[in-house]
């Protein structure tokens, strides 16, 4: 994480937070000993990359779509019996 952001160029964004979310952050940067930057940019690079699946997964979609990869009616109504839909 350092690597990150001691060597790639930086941005800056401003955010507003609920004052409760603000305390959590100031505690956890005093305790830790970091700044209130590297904990939310830890924080934030964190959550981007748990979610990322969901940018690959609409890609992999659109793909199958445009080359017309498309569950049969079969499939469908197998996975439609399997859930109650």
């Amino acid at each position: 994480m350092t690597a990150i952001i001691n060597k790639s160029p930086t941005r800056t964004i401003n955010v507003r937070v609920p004052e409760s979310v603000f305390q959590q952050l100031e505690e956890l940067a005093r305790a830790t000993e970091r700044t209130k930057s590297f904990v939310t940019l830890t924080a934030l690079t964190s959550y981007l990359q748990e979610q990322s699946w969901q940018i690959r997964d609409i890609k992999e979609g659109i793909a199958e779509a445009d080359n017309a990869e498309f569950a049969t009616d079969e499939e469908v109504t197998t996975v439609f019996a399997k859930y109650g839909a």
